[in-house]
């Protein structure tokens, strides 16, 4: 990697020397049949070894960024410029992105991974959306800050289309019973057969990405009802609106392990009922039910005197672990001792650290009571209590599923060697993508700016396509290469990450758009980007916070959705005057 870098270096300074010299003593509006220009004091002929320039004429001066970073006013020395300055970008999103997963491998997702890592992903678009409005007089900014805008939708296009597609795509496993099986892909390209799926906590995410788009709607209210008088209170409702979100949404992240395992835990504990009353039913003979659909409390006593091995009249721990040990909890890693504790929670009443039989009776009717309202009324007097058992099993499994079977943790990961070392380079990783993001996004703005003006090609169009490339490259390769591993496991985490990158971008990218715009008084006049987001954010949002699997098909729809919001933009803006 270092001999690439160092090449990188020695193009940079070929630019520098080859383009910015000729560049600097340029005078507009004066030509000469002779090739030759005189400012009074000397007179200078253009070199010979710049070859854009008989392609394309400039007819003012570059500015260089910080007084020395290399400058031109042809067509191919910007394009070579954004190409440079992009690889830069790419690589301070690359730097940002392992020190991230190396921070997150010591310190797990908590506090780090809920506020730190997602304001630390969004900070290459972050730097070039405040440097386009920051650069030069109001004016100035105001031109460029399309550069801004155009990276904020392009970002999340990307994100929501050509990416979210390519993991469905790569992550495919064979669905059965509407869930995809892990690490099993034997359907190949089959459109219904084969998909990923994802757990409940993916949909939360999907839902919070839509929510998140409240500010635009703020922002483009004004417009929409054709005032300008309250554009700039729009813009700072907006603001406020769009910080409150953040700080909400760093929050919800900080607890959702907390929340997460909690649920999870209390899902356990319904499969461990579950587990219990379906082995209980089968040694009943489905006689845990009267004829009149209520529990049978005369054979409920009798499975009582089974489970009681030494007749003392109550269930101890030990007798309880026992019979739990005997029963096949499938897909559950089972702590017995737990799973004892927890039944003798619902039964123990008395607190005796035994179960009688009056206690137990009562906590089994209380559990076939929920099992009866979750898994359907009893209709059937014959055999209807495995009927209702059965499906509530089903329905704890599927919650179960839906919640992901592994828990997390935001506690210290243990068994990580060299933890000093790894916190060390992970800090260094990030102040250095941080310095790179930071020093080299004005720059790649001006140079995109400029490409815009030699070219004539809108600035939004190269901002919308190519800096996106640079600046989530490294997320989009980190989560097909996630999504590949073809579990439900990594697919919720791939998709979740997606849906929360563009709300960081939707709240935090916007917040900083909408501050420039506020603070420098420049006018918010994209209608048509902010409608490209809303359709692609609410389409992928309301595909992801409805399902929690989806078949290979639902790919197409992703990558139909890019093409047709550029073709919307186009359309919008310079056909129908919209911008």
């Amino acid at each position: 990697m270092a001999p690439q870098r160092l090449l990188l270096l020695f193009f940079i300074f070929l630019l520098y020397f080859s383009s910015s010299p000729a560049n600097a003593r340029f005078i507009t509006g004066l030509s000469s049949p002779t090739n030759l220009v005189s400012d009074g004091t000397s007179t200078v002929k253009t070199p010979p070894y710049l070859l854009f320039k008989p392609l394309f004429s400039a007819e003012e001066t570059c500015e260089q960024t910080y007084g020395f970073l290399p400058c031109t006013t042809t067509v191919l020395g910007n394009l070579f410029l954004i190409i440079v300055y992009g690889y830069l970008m790419f690589l301070a999103a690359t730097y940002l992105s392992t020190g991230s997963e190396l921070l997150l491998e010591i310190l797990g997702p908590g506090i780090v991974g809920g506020l730190f890592l997602p304001a630390l992903g969004a900070l290459p678009d972050a730097m070039l959306i405040l440097v386009s409005g920051l650069s030069g007089t109001a004016e100035t900014a105001q031109d460029q800050v399309s550069v801004g805008m155009g990276l904020l939708a392009g970002s999340t296009v990307m994100l929501l289309t050509v990416i979210w597609g390519s993991c469905v795509v790569v992550g495919r496993c064979d669905l059965r019973d509407s869930f995809a099986v892990d690490g099993t892909n034997t359907k190949g390209f089959h459109l219904t057969e084969s998909g990923v799926s994802t757990d409940i906590w993916t949909c939360y995410a999907a839902r919070i990405m839509a929510i998140s788009v409240i500010p635009f709607l703020i922002v483009q209210l004004p417009q929409a009802l054709d005032s300008t008088s309250g554009r700039h209170l729009a813009v700072l409702i907006a603001l406020i609106i769009s910080v409150l979100m953040l700080i909400s949404y760093c929050v919800y992240q900080v607890f959702q392990p907390w929340v997460q395992r909690r649920r999870l835990a209390f899902v356990k504990h319904k499969r461990v009922i579950s587990g219990i009353l379906r082995h209980l039913g089968k040694q009943a003979f489905g006689k845990l039910l009267n004829e009149d659909g209520e529990p049978n409390t005369e054979m409920i006593k009798k499975l009582f005197e089974a489970i009681d091995e030494n007749h003392d009249g109550g269930l101890s721990h030990s007798e309880l672990k026992a019979f739990i040990i005997g029963i096949r909890f499938e897909e559950i890693d089972l702590d017995k001792d737990d799973a004892v504790r927890k039944v003798m929670a619902d039964f123990d009443t008395s607190l005796d650290s035994l179960v009688q039989e009056e206690e137990f009776v009562k906590g089994l009717t209380k559990w076939i009571n929920e099992a009866r309202r979750t898994g359907g009324a009893y209709l059937e007097p014959a055999g209807g209590t495995f009927k209702f058992i059965d499906r509530f099993h089903q329905e704890t499994r599927r919650e179960h599923a839906l919640l992901g079977y592994e828990e997390q943790s935001d506690e210290v990961v243990e068994h990580v060697e060299n933890t000093r070392w790894i916190s060390f380079k992970a800090v260094l990783l990030l102040l250095l993508g941080t310095l790179i993001a930071a020093a080299f996004a004005d720059p790649l703005v001006g140079a995109v700016d400029n490409f815009s003006t030699a070219t004539s090609i809108p600035s939004f169009f190269i901002s919308f396509i190519a800096l996106p490339l640079a600046t989530n490259s490294s997320e989009a390769v980190s989560a097909i290469i996630f999504a590949s591993r073809k579990k439900q496991r990594t697919a919720s985490l791939t998709f979740s990450e997606l849906y929360g990158a563009v709300t960081m971008n939707n709240v935090l990218c916007l917040s900083v758009f909408l501050a420039l715009v506020y603070v420098r008084g420049l006018t918010w006049d994209f209608s048509s980007e902010v409608l490209v987001i809303l359709i692609v954010c609410l389409v992928m949002g309301a595909f992801g916070s409805f399902r929690t699997t989806f078949p290979l098909w639902t790919c197409s729809v992703a990558y139909i959705l890019y093409p047709f919001s550029l073709a919307l933009v186009y359309i919008l803006d310079y056909i129908f005057g919209w911008s």
